[in-house]
């Protein structure tokens, strides 16, 4: 699983309990989206996370 290239994020693994209480493993995956940007004034694709993208933190390539 690709992580974010401007803040990092990727997957967090915890666990999920049923009710009867047995734990199970589980993750949550980020919504991380393959997108044309500007990196050191060269347009690349990079692996960014959708809040990252909202939050304009990255420059997109036309």
């Amino acid at each position: 699983m690709a992580k974010c290239y401007v803040c990092g994020k990727g997957i967090t693994f915890g666990k999920t309990y049923s009710h009867s209480h047995i734990r199970t493993n589980r993750q949550w995956k980020p919504n991380i989206q393959r997108v044309k940007a500007i990196v050191d004034n060269t347009p690349q694709k990079i692996n960014v996370c959708t809040r990252c993208l909202r939050s304009g933190k990255v420059q997109r390539a036309l």
